[in-house]
């Protein structure tokens, strides 16, 4: 009997979900736990492992379509049944596919095999990444990919084209009016074609009804500070060989930052807190939100309890989070219950941000990018001097409804004194 594919409940709250991408096809081979198909909830995306190994027999509920948790979207057959399905009832060709079966089936034809190395649907990446790989003429298999289980990232392959220094040349286009060459793809903008109107995607539709109503529920005030990171930015440098060696893990800023506003939170709570009708709650333990950009959106993983991990905890979580954000590995929980959230504009060479509030939080922290500049600085004996510092700007945004400039001002004095001071272990 064939297996069949469900739509899974992804959480206590998820009641439906959105196909968004097959990642097979009809006669395609699967894995058991091999990605099958992509969902979207209004929780999170996330990858569907296919629940047996065996053949694709039937999708069901095709790209785009919104259904129930439980609904069957598709079969699988297992080996000896997929291959008895298949010559019983063969999947319908696309003209590109009939071609190159009609081809095959010509006398004079010499056999031809496919390639190993350039079969890109076997090399773990998304669609956009393969897209990217196609139009600048580049083997997927080349590429080292630093995803969870070695997916090749959009930043992989924009890293090793790079590296090429124009190398890899993009492909040549079939025969067609001549066009201008557009712009290799960005980090910063995905690959789209002037004039084309495009539907939002489910995480693009949730992502804009909660930033319009949190300008609608939340005072928004912003205040800014500038951080002297330049005793970090050494302390890093130092030690980012060392720790990586050590842990595993990469040595980044954000543990930093995160350890600053946990600090700072813990002094002022009112900062940590949310409004619950005309009640503040607030809240046992800090439950920071971390800010991640991907290639389609942005998510806001949660570091539950951050309050209670020393730095390394935080490093290990923060990376965590990130890895399994890009890879659609995050469930539900993983999204929810943050009191505070982080959020780096920096990191893609922003000087600041004014970043909205992430609902029901009552404030959020947007870190700039660190760059050095000339600062005056004050020795112990009273003199300036101008120096060339590292320094960041940090911008808080908060809900005026419950916090007052001066709190929100003192609550940054703090965070700039924990940074600009910095003495705790790293490892």
């Amino acid at each position: 009997m064939p297996t069949d594919v469900i739509m899974p409940q992804m959480g206590e709250s998820i009641f439906e979900g959105t196909i968004t991408k097959w990642l097979k096809k009809p006669g395609d081979k699967v894995q058991r736990d091999e990605p099958l198909f992509e969902i979207s909830t209004d929780k999170v995306d996330a990858e569907i492992p296919a629940p047996a190994s065996g053949t694709l027999q039937e999708i069901k509920v095709s790209e785009g379509t919104t259904v129930q948790v439980n609904t069957v979207v598709g079969t699988i057959a297992t080996d000896g049944e997929g291959t008895a399905a298949a010559a019983r009832a063969p999947a319908p060709a696309a003209p590109a596919q009939a071609a190159e079966r009609k081809e095959t089936l010509e006398p004079s034809a010499p056999e031809v095999r496919p390639v190993p190395a350039t079969h890109e649907e076997d090399v773990r990446s998304s669609p956009l990444v393969r897209k990217i790989a196609r139009e600048h003429n580049v083997d997927l298999a080349r590429v080292s990919g630093t995803g969870l289980g070695g997916r090749i990232t959009k930043q992989d392959i924009m890293a090793f084209i790079e590296r090429q220094g124009g190398a890899a040349a993009p492909a040549p286009a079939a025969a067609a009016p001549a066009v201008p060459a557009a712009p290799p793809p960005s980090a910063a903008a995905p690959v789209t074609i002037p004039g084309d109107l495009v539907a939002m995607s489910q995480m693009r539709k949730i992502i804009a009804q909660r930033m319009v109503e949190s300008r609608r529920t939340s005072a928004h005030v912003h205040a800014m500070f500038e951080v002297d990171m330049t005793r970090i930015v050494q302390l890093r440098n130092n030690l980012k060989n060392v720790f990586e060696q050590r842990h595993g893990t990469r040595l980044t800023f954000m543990p930093f930052f995160v350890r600053a506003a946990i600090i700072a939170l813990q002094q002022f709570p009112i900062v940590n807190a949310s409004v619950e009708g005309e009640n503040i709650r607030y809240h046992r333990h800090v439950n920071a939100g971390i800010a991640v950009a991907l290639d389609w959106g942005l998510i806001v993983p949660v570091l539950k309890n951050a309050d209670e991990l020393n730095f390394l905890g935080l490093q290990r979580g923060i990376t965590d989070l990130g890895e399994r954000a890009r890879a659609k590995k995050l469930m539900p929980q993983d999204v929810e219950g943050s009191t505070f959230t982080i959020t780096n504009p920096g990191q893609f060479g922003a000087v600041f941000g004014l970043p909205i509030i992430n609902q029901p939080n009552s404030a959020i922290l947007g870190v700039g990018g660190i760059s050095k500049q000339p600062m005056v600085v004050t020795d112990k004996d009273g003199a300036d001097a101008i120096t060339i510092r590292s320094v960041v700007h940090l911008t808080l945004g908060y809900d005026h409804r419950l916090i007052d400039g001066a709190i929100a001002d003192q609550f940054m004095a703090v965070v700039k004194k924990a940074l600009e001071n910095w003495s705790e272990e790293v490892g």
